[in-house]
């Protein structure tokens, strides 16, 4: 009895560290996916000839068979040769919190 006991308890703990496992999964995925909007945002916005206006710029994208929408601000820096664009994605639906984040530096002239 007590053997079959110890065995249930190990068995229930497996089962619950497999749901954690694929609920983990799931999340990186998502995740990736962020960065992968966030990163063809900053791509975007590296190779425009036209630099940034200061303020916010909003997007959506479909990437991954998800919505994600972005928000780059840009804002002035120390040297007038720059300017600073911090980018924001945040899914929406079943991948609602699911973000990144990502600062790049962009000349002005290019």
């Amino acid at each position: 009895m007590v053997a079959l006991a110890i065995f249930s308890l190990a068995a229930l703990a497996m089962v619950r560290l497999q749901g954690y496992s694929v609920r983990s999964t799931s999340n990186l995925g998502d995740s990736n996916m962020a960065w992968q909007v966030a990163r063809n945002v900053a791509v975007e916005i590296l190779s425009n000839p036209t630099p940034p206006t200061l303020g916010e710029a909003r997007g959506e994208e479909l990437n991954g068979g998800q919505n994600w929408k972005w928000t780059a601000t840009t804002n002035s820096t120390d040297d007038s040769r720059l300017v600073i664009v911090e980018i924001d994605v945040v899914g929406t639906g079943n991948a609602a919190l699911r973000k990144a984040q990502l600062t790049i530096a962009r000349p002005v002239e290019q």
